[in-house]
This record gives C-alpha cells, structure tokens and sequence, in this order.
C-alpha cells in the first residue's frame, strides 16, 4: 500500500475562505499541458471562454459553444490536480432562464469534472445565481466589463472611471455575493472603485485589470497584454507590452511566457508557493536576429 496521500484538490469554500487572507492567484488555461505547468502554482485554474479569441481567432467569445467548453474543460482537469477548476459558462446558455442555467451547469460539472462554473453579469443573474447554489453548484461571478455584452457596451472599454458611474457596479457586486457566488471576477475596473469593492462585499475578489486593489489577479497566457508582477504587498504593475504579443511572469526562478508559453529555470531550486517576483519578459523574438520590445 502507498505510504503517499493523494493531493487534494482546492474547493470553492476554499477560495471562498481566503477573503481577507493570503492572495488568491487565478490563471486561465485551456490546455492540458498548461493545466500541467501552472497547477502548483496557483488556487485557480479559470478555462475562459476567451479560448474562443486566443485559440480560435475569433472576434469576440460570444461564438463559443458549450461543447468547445466542456472539451477545453476536460483538458484542464486532465492536467490538474491541485487548483480549483472553473469553466466559463459561454453567451446563450444560462441566460434564457435558470433553468436553462442548471442544465448547463449540470452538463458542464458532470462532464468535465470541474469544481465550480463562472457567469457574467451583477443583478440581472443574482436569481439565476441563488437558484444554481441552492442546487449544489458553485458559481463565481463577473461584473464589470462583460465581454459577452459587447455589442450593448460598444467596445473593451475600462468601467468605473467616473465615480458618478460607482452605483450600478456596487450594486452588481452586492447582488451576486448576496445571492451566494463564492467570489467575483472584477475586469477592467478602476482602481478606486476596485478597491472599494474588495472592502464592501464579503466575498474574494479576483481583478482581471482591475488593478493591485483586489489583491487577487488573473491573467490569460496566450492573449497580448501587459504584464502585471506581484510584489510582496500584491500589488499589480503595469509594463510595457512586447510587439510580437509576449506576456511573461516570473515566480520563484520560473518564466512563464506567452503567446508559445516557453518555461525555463531563471535561478535556484525547484519553485514553492511562494510570492511573485518583478516580471521579466522572455520572447521568441529574443533570439539571433530578432527585437524585442522588453528588452
């Protein structure tokens, strides 16, 4: 008989509990050999509906189907074992009703094996969101900027710059932790009314560019975008992004890269759980004959 205990996986009440204790550190995969890389090192593993512009080259999420999440969804589990895994619920199917919510639920959590599901929108779904919790599924929330309200919002537009704008996002996250979501994605918010959301409500918040003021970040390897590093006080810095598209983290003597997310030892022993240091771009564009912007 193995002497060695199996390694058990994070839950939502987990996460859930981590409100106002150690950093929650959330990345988004859609693969099993990332799944593999990033596991140790993170609480969650969020399969974004987002694979539908990084993997798929489309404009905007809302063609993503179902199937292309519970497949996506099932890679990940494959390659994990420690991080909480959540799928994103893709536009038009939970909207329509709650009942249509926990059908599609159900088929996400019994045929991938994930631990909690993720739905966009503040008051307009608290009902659907209660209604899913009451029936044994974990649901983070996303309030915002909603990438699948694209077309009702004209663009990728940061939210909350003007204070005069702060009411219906409190209320959106008031609603969802009300309604019993374990946590709640805030995405390209401003950084005061971050801030003041993390303080008011009573559940983690998980900033997606919503700046160091949520203390929790999540980031999508793969998708070109600026390169935020975690400091001992966890907060978020913007840097320079690199022209051919390369985001990079380093945490304890690993870089993780994308858009290809090359890894490779930087400094000293195997990484532990530790704190993220400065990020340190790596590219395919360093190489002979290359530029790179970060240099």
């Amino acid at each position: 008989m193995s002497t060695h205990g199996e390694q058990r996986r994070l839950t939502a009440p987990d996460i859930r509990a981590r409100k106002g204790g150690e950093p929650i550190v959330a990345l988004t995969s859609y693969h099993a050999h990332t799944a593999r890389l990033l596991d140790k090192h993170c609480d969650v593993i969020l399969v974004g509906d987002s694979l539908g512009m990084v993997m798929h080259g489309l404009e905007t999420t809302l063609p993503v189907t179902l199937d292309m999440m519970i497949l996506q969804g099932r890679a990940v589990m494959r390659g994990s074992q420690h991080a909480l895994v959540v799928v994103d619920m893709p536009f038009g199917s939970y909207e329509a009703s709650k009942e249509q919510a926990f059908m599609s639920a159900a088929r996400v959590l019994k045929e991938t094996g994930c631990g909690a599901i993720k739905v966009e929108g503040g008051r307009r779904m608290a009902e659907t969101i209660a209604f899913l919790v009451e029936r044994g599924v974990p649901v983070m929330a996303h309030v915002g900027l909603t990438p699948q309200a694209i077309n009702s919002l004209g663009g990728f537009r940061a939210q909350g710059r003007d204070p005069a704008d702060w009411g219906p996002f409190e209320e959106d996250a008031r609603a969802v932790a009300a309604a019993g979501a374990f946590s709640v994605g805030l995405e390209a918010m401003a950084e005061p009314l971050a801030a003041r959301l993390t303080r008011e409500i009573a559940i983690p918040t998980i900033g997606i560019g919503a700046s160091r003021s949520t203390r929790r970040w999540r980031i999508t390897p793969g998708k070109s975008a600026r390169a935020p590093s975690r400091q001992p006080s966890t907060s978020i810095r913007s840097k320079k992004p690199c022209s051919c598209g390369t985001l990079s983290i380093r945490r304890d003597g690993f870089a993780m890269a994308s858009p290809y997310l090359y890894f490779r030892r930087l400094d000293g022993e195997a990484p532990g759980r530790g704190r993220f240091s400065t990020a340190r771009p790596i590219c395919r564009a360093r190489r002979p004959g290359k530029t790179c912007n970060n240099r």
